[in-house]
């Protein structure tokens, strides 16, 4: 095990801090939308004559952004780079702020609805959608070729803790907006200022990201190994381990082995694109997304589902520090299967409850054991597989597909998450469940152990395979 002496850590962790503005305001842009359902129900659904599922539709619209931008970020991060990549999405989510703020501007009458007015909304959505979609895929990816390897889980799980603060910060901000206020002043003016209140951090991050460097792996790729051993005599104490971790990356780049993305065999893209599957469809985005909603159907005032909301968010924090501190002492895998059991006992009782109509203070016990197995595994742990299981000279196309089956599959269980609790309430939590009980079944038959392993012994890994 590598000690901090072999590295400046203080350095590292700046970088991180800023890479991680990214995941701050992924959360942020996605959770956002908790506080605004029913504003959003009552100012462009309800008017223009639509149901259920146009405002499931319209509330998880920005994951069709989100889809494109994971996508987009394989060609991205290949050709403008890492940095580059993630200040693209900065931008995209300052625009996605202020456009779902006044979708009314510049083509329509401000505060009157009309299916124009839910179109440009939507639209705005995806903008937003598409910068969060670059940020998940970029910001893991930077900082795991940032990162050395003994501490590359504990730096990518930050980003997940950011994700999470950043949907604590967002549901503090709903509720202090909403806080004394009539429900017809939120549906009026209260969202727009949920909505806008994402610009500050958005400007933030773009302002700071001209202050961190492009990584070392990347400069090494398109042939820049000059900066990239620049980079490395920052990371690391000396100029003889720098130059040694250079010579590793070279090799790997420059093996015969061509850069097409089968090149390493298709099971290691299968098994990644399953890893970011299955974190969507043990159902965590229904209790993020939908928090206020569910408490509320449990019989909670509007006020006191916002708060619940966050009670949750602060276990969520609490459980994703649990990932950071044991994710590169017990590894990835037994995080992800004990989780992937915590999560199944949650959802079962949950499921049970709902069909035997009990409401109450269990029910939020279980959903709390749910949220917290999901955030100390896969919500963190997910993230550091994707950006250091694929070899260097794949990760920019290969992160792009497991990202975008992601935001897929997330979109898949938001959209019909509405129309299942309509149709079943004990059947939906009781399928999320099932997905969990499959996760764990799929982590110990298929996903390797990466704990301690450079990016490029990983390489090594699946040629071998």
């Amino acid at each position: 095990m590598s000690n901090n002496k072999e590295y400046n850590i203080t350095y590292i962790f700046l970088i991180t801090l800023v890479a991680t503005i990214g995941g701050l305001l992924f959360g942020y842009d996605t959770a956002v939308i908790s506080g605004t359902v029913e504003s959003l129900e009552a100012f462009l659904i309800v008017p223009n004559g639509l149901g259920a599922f146009a405002l499931g539709a319209t509330v998880s619209s920005a994951l069709i952004g989100c889809i494109i931008g994971g996508l987009l970020s394989g060609i991205l991060s290949s050709r403008l780079g890492r940095k580059k990549s993630l200040m693209v999405a900065a931008v995209l989510f300052l625009i996605a702020a202020l456009g779902s703020a006044f979708p009314e501007f510049p083509f329509f009458t401000h505060g009157q609805s009309s299916m124009g007015v839910l179109w440009a909304f939507n639209f705005y959505r995806v903008i937003g959608g598409i910068g969060v979609g670059l940020a998940s895929a970029v910001c893991p990816m930077y900082i795991g070729e940032i990162a050395p390897a003994s501490i590359r889980g504990r730096l990518v799980s930050f980003n997940q803790f950011a994700i999470i603060f950043g949907m604590l910060v967002v549901y503090f901000v709903n509720w202090g907006i909403a806080l004394g206020e009539t429900p017809d002043w939120v549906h009026s003016i209260g969202w727009r200022y949920m909505f806008l209140s994402g610009a500050i951090p958005s400007a933030l991050f773009g302002i700071l990201l001209f202050f961190v460097p492009e990584t070392p792996r990347y400069l090494s790729l398109v042939h820049q190994d000059v900066k990239a051993l620049n980079v490395l005599e920052k990371i690391n104490v000396t100029k003889e381990r720098a130059t040694a971790i250079l010579k590793e990356i070279q090799e790997s780049l420059g093996e015969s082995v061509k850069s097409k993305l089968t090149a390493y065999g298709i099971g290691v893209i299968v098994i990644g694109i399953l890893i970011s599957v299955f974190q969507q469809f043990v159902g965590i985005n229904v209790a993020l997304y939908y928090a206020p909603e569910i408490f509320k159907s449990m019989g909670s005032g509007r006020d006191s589902a916002m708060l619940q909301t966050i009670v949750m968010g602060l276990i969520n924090v609490i459980f994703t520090v649990v990932a950071i501190i044991t994710v590169d002492k017990w590894g990835r895998k037994p995080l992800l299967i004990t989780g992937s059991i915590g999560m199944a006992v949650g959802m079962f009782a949950i499921a049970t409850l709902a069909f035997q109509q009990i409401i109450g203070m269990w029910t939020l016990v279980f959903i709390i054991i749910y949220t917290a197995s999901f955030m100390m595994s896969w919500g963190p742990i997910c993230w550091v597989l994707i950006s250091e299981i694929f070899p260097n000279k794949i990760r920019g196309q290969a992160v792009a597909i497991a990202v975008a089956a992601q935001w897929a599959a997330n979109y898949l269980i938001s959209s019909t998450f509405p129309a299942m609790r309509e149709f079943s309430t004990p059947m939906t939590y009781g399928f999320y469940g099932t997905m969990a009980i499959l996760s764990a079944i799929f982590v110990w038959k298929w996903v390797p152990e990466t704990k301690g392993k450079t990016l490029e012994e990983m390489e090594k890994l699946w040629k071998k395979s």
